[in-house]
Order: structure tokens, then C-alpha cells, then sequence
């Protein structure tokens, strides 16, 4: 791995999951890790739901765009995160793969997503330690 991980978060509409996900990373890597988020299908817009979940963490993903997921994104990562995805990313040996099984926050209420951030959040900090990053204070 290079001296500064990349790491790669998909979902299916880069809207709820790998964004909450990629704002978690940036801000707990302390900018240790580079940060790369994409959907196979993206929305024209962040899960408003998903923005109010990581502001109550102190983290703002209002601004991120959807992005399409790219062969490219995944050839200059080291870790590719896949949540739900299925089968459209693309595989490049050498790189470490993982899929989190994670519940869809698109149509939930803000009490329904709470958890699932929460999920991402610990997964993000074991990541970091697999990683040998330590986790920053927000």
C-alpha cells in the first residue's frame, strides 16, 4: 500500500451510505487517508436525511456531489469499500476488496438512519486500525 491509503466507498446511488461513509473517513483519517466515493447509479443529489444524520456528528457532506463510479476510481485505490453494489464493480487484482451489508437510508426517516450511521462510523473506525491510522477527534 502506498504511504497514504486511498480508499474507495461505493453504493448504488453515492446519495447515503458511501457518502456518510467518505465524510466519516476524511474526518477520522485526519487526512491520513484519501478519500474516493462513487455509485453505479448516482442521484443528482445527497440524501437530505443522510446530510442531517452526519451534521448531528459534527460532519457536513451537504456539498459532495454523486459521483459515477469509474474504472479509474477503482484502479488508484487501495481499499474498495462496495455497499450494496452487487456486481458492477469492476475487479483489479492486488487491490483488498470488502462489502458491508448495510441497510439503504434512501426513504428512511432520520431515527432509521441514526443506526446505520452509527454502523458506518464503527466500521470506519476498525478500517483505520486495520489500516494503522489512528482515528483523529472531529
Amino acid at each position: 500500500m502506498t504511504e497514504r491509503p486511498t480508499v474507495l466507498f461505493v453504493c448504488v446511488h453515492n446519495a447515503g451510505r458511501s457518502q456518510m461513509a467518505a465524510g466519516y473517513m476524511a474526518v477520522l483519517s485526519g487526512g491520513q487517508v484519501e478519500v474516493l466515493s462513487a455509485g453505479s447509479e448516482p442521484k443528482d443529489q445527497i440524501n437530505p436525511v443522510a446530510v442531517e444524520a452526519m451534521r448531528e456528528e459534527g460532519i457536513d457532506i451537504e456539498g459532495n456531489t454523486p459521483k459515477i463510479l469509474t474504472t479509474e476510481a477503482v484502479k488508484d485505490s487501495d481499499v474498495v469499500i462496495t455497499m450494496g453494489c452487487g456486481d458492477t464493480c469492476p475487479i483489479f487484482p492486488g487491490k483488498r476488496y470488502e462489502d458491508w451489508e448495510l441497510e439503504d437510508p434512501a426513504g428512511q426517516g432520520i431515527e432509521a438512519v441514526r443506526p446505520i450511521r452509527d454502523d458506518i462510523k464503527r466500521r470506519i473506525e476498525a478500517l483505520l486500525a486495520e489500516l494503522n491510522v489512528p482515528v483523529a477527534q472531529p
